[in-house]
């Protein structure tokens, strides 16, 4: 079963900066393209980020590029989320989740919605509040 584990949420003030981790149990995270999405109460779970199998490739929802940055530690089988000039509407639960493979690979799909990724990790807690 492949499982992922989200980390690092928190309390922070706008303008602050916070870094997620998602780390994988018994997998290599290395083959996987992997995802970072959000969701608030009451909303659709929104696709944030989406970095390729070799960290290569990423790609960002309108609303964060610039400000948010993904990226792949394969040595330490991660990845991170790094969320700078963060604003109040990026309070949300995040959670991290890999494409699955087909055809031998796994890629970010075009549009990063949910029904493309797969083994969901449980989610960390954002907020962005004075």
């Amino acid at each position: 079963q492949l499982q992922l584990v989200e980390s690092g949420g928190g309390l922070v003030q706008p303008g602050g900066s916070l870094r997620l981790s998602c780390s994988a149990s018994g997998f290599n995270l290395g083959a996987y393209a992997l995802g970072w999405f959000r969701q608030v109460p009451g909303k659709e779970r929104e696709g944030v980020a989406c970095v390729s199998i070799y960290g290569t490739v990423k790609k960002y929802a309108d609303s964060v590029q610039g400000r948010f940055t993904i990226s792949k530690d394969n040595a330490k089988n991660t990845v991170n989320l790094q969320m700078e000039r963060l604003k109040p509407e990026d309070t949300a639960v995040y959670y991290c989740a890999l494409v699955p493979k087909t055809g031998g690979t796994s890629l970010c799909p075009s549009d990063l919605v949910p029904a493309a990724f797969g083994s969901w990790g449980q989610g960390t807690q954002v907020t962005v509040s004075s």
